[in-house]
Formats: structure tokens, C-alpha cells, sequence
């Protein structure tokens, strides 16, 4: 526990940090909040028209002045007004959350369920062509960039099957399941195409690593079956680099996969940042921003207890 409270003591820091850098990289781009509203007609305005709308979006004070009262309203769980949607942020970010993290779960799922198998596979085919082909897949996976994917499946979908996956509307998991299953299942399978490669080659990799470790050659001279040695002696050990990067691969995906919920126009986290930048709604960058950077510090926490789990040798704290 001790490492846990130290581990949540770092947090305010982090999310300190980043509110300052996302704060001042956004005042950074061209532009302001009334261009990105108005266009070319921002430039017919009056001297008063351009203050008092300065006024409205809250960019008529220095840049210091600005962070310390959207600071103020954060410490009060305010995280400011959408100029985009006029609705609080916290409330639009909850809205499209559940989207993004049931995607990325799925996507999760796809990648860990092909990827772990495969890879323990070629661990113990190795230098045989069933190694070849897993690894042969995995390269393609890598080198394959997810909007090609993503492409790919409408094409094939619409063309050969005479169907569209389900594009812009979602239905939450509560509400129907196999609906919501259902939308997000071609995304999902986008997605988790290249987390699955990756996943197969670390889960190759470490399982080569560990079949070759003492305790189980060990557990061979005793007489354990080769189903057992594999998946219940060297198997759990060899799942730690996989949770690593299962951990950043799902706190990555957390943040919005925004190629992919623009492909298959889902109303997602992605989507939501990508329009608030260019729309310049300062308070819903930040916001969000802020919400990505506080579930990637959760996920990382929760990866560092996973190897607890996994391998009681692993003690956290350095005791």
C-alpha cells in the first residue's frame, strides 16, 4: 500500500505538468476560439464586437490569468465551459468516454486472444514454418498502418458482402449489447490488427526466453505434460512484457484512436479533441487532455500491480 499511496501522491504533479504544457501549446497554434468561429468574417468586426466576444471566451486576459482561473475552477472539479457544445466539459467528455473505452477494451480482447496464443505457438515451433508464418503476420501487422485497415474492411464489406459497418451512431452496452457489439466490432478488429502483431512478437520473444530458463527444464524431468510446462509453468512469467505493453498500448487507445473514429465516424474521445483543437475550445483541449493523461497514469499503476500478480518474486517499493 505504501507503494500505491507514493504512486498516487505523484499524480497531482504529472497532471500539473500537463495542464501546463497543453495549456500553452494550445494559445500556441494560429488563430483564437473567434477566428475558428467566425472565419473571414472575424476581420469585419468592431474594436467593442472583438472584446466582448474576447470577454464571452475568456481570452481577453494574459495567459497567466487565464491558467490560474481555469486552475481555480479545476481544484472545484470545474473544468470549464465547451465553447463548441455550451455545456460544461466534464459532461461532454463522460458523454463520448464510454465509446472510447469499450473500443479500446475490445480492441484489447481481439489483440491479446490472437496475439498470445499465436506467439506461445511460435515460441514452441521455433525455426519451423509455423514460426515463419506468425512471424511473417506479425511483420504485417506492424507495417500496416490502421487506416489501411480500416479501409480495407469497408471495402471488402460493401463491395463483396453488400454492407456498411454501422458508422456515427452509438449505442452503449447497456442499452443493447449486440448493438453495441456490433458497431464497434470492425473498429475494434482495426485496431487490435496492430496491437495483436506486436503482441505476438513480444509473447514469441519472452516465451523463447523463459523455455529456456532452469525451473523448467526442472518441471520437464519431473514429468509434466508440455501443455503444462508451456501454459502454467513458463507462461505467466513470460506475460509480463506483454502487460507492459498491453498497458500502453490500452492507455494509448484511451486517448482516442482519432484515424480510426474518423474512418468509421464514431463519436469517440478522438474525434472530440481533434474538433476542439480546431474549433480552438481552449477549456475542452485541456479538459481532455487532462482526462487521457489521468487514465494513462491509472492504467500504468494498475500494469505495475498486474506483475505483482503475475510473479510474486517482483516486489514493488524496492523491498
Amino acid at each position: 500500500m505504501n507503494y500505491v499511496a507514493q504512486r498516487l501522491l505523484t499524480f497531482p504533479f504529472i497532471l500539473l505538468g500537463v495542464s501546463i504544457l497543453v495549456f500553452v501549446s494550445i494559445r500556441r497554434i494560429p488563430g483564437d476560439a473567434i477566428i475558428a468561429m467566425l472565419g473571414t468574417e472575424a476581420g469585419m468586426m468592431t474594436p467593442a464586437q472583438r472584446a466582448a466576444l474576447a470577454a464571452y471566451f475568456g481570452i481577453d486576459q494574459p495567459v497567466w490569468i487565464q491558467y490560474w482561473r481555469w486552475l481555480s475552477g479545476l481544484f472545484q472539479g470545474d473544468l470549464g465551459i465547451s465553447s463548441i457544445y455550451a455545456k460544461p466539459v466534464l459532461s461532454v467528455i463522460l458523454e463520448r468516454f464510454p465509446l472510447t473505452l469499450q473500443l479500446a477494451l475490445m480492441s484489447m480482447v481481439i489483440a491479446l486472444s490472437v496475439g498470445v496464443p499465436l506467439g506461445v505457438l511460435a515460441a514452441t515451433r521455433n525455426e519451423k514454418p509455423t514460426d515463419l508464418v506468425v512471424r511473417i503476420l506479425a511483420m504485417l501487422g506492424q507495417s500496416t498502418p490502421a487506416f489501411v485497415i480500416g479501409i480495407l474492411i469497408i471495402y471488402v464489406l460493401s463491395v463483396y458482402f453488400g454492407m456498411v459497418p454501422a458508422m456515427g451512431t452509438f449505442t452503449p452496452l447497456f442499452v443493447d449489447p449486440l448493438a453495441s457489439i456490433g458497431q464497434l466490432f470492425f473498429p475494434a478488429v482495426t485496431l487490435g490488427f496492430a496491437f495483436a502483431a506486436s503482441v505476438m512478437r513480444i509473447s514469441r520473444s519472452a516465451m523463447l526466453d523463459v523455455l529456456s530458463d532452469d525451473y523448467i527444464r526442472t518441471a520437464r524431468s519431473k514429468g509434466a505434460s508440455s501443455m503444462s510446462v508451456v501454459w502454467r509453468h513458463a507462461l505467466p512469467n513470460a506475460l509480463i512484457p506483454v502487460v507492459t505493453l498491453s498497458g500502453v498500448e490500452f492507455g494509448y487507445l484511451l486517448g482516442g484512436a482519432v484515424i480510426v473514429e474518423q474512418i468509421f465516424a464514431l463519436p469517440g474521445l478522438g474525434r472530440l479533441v481533434l474538433d476542439a483543437i480546431t474549433q480552438r475550445d481552449y477549456a475542452l483541449v485541456q479538459g481532455t487532455v487532462l482526462f487521457i493523461a489521468f487514465n494513462f497514469l491509472v492504467v500504468n499503476l494498475l500494469v505495475d500491480l498486474a506483475y505483482v500478480a503475475l510473479d510474486p518474486r517482483i516486489r514493488l517499493g524496492g523491498r
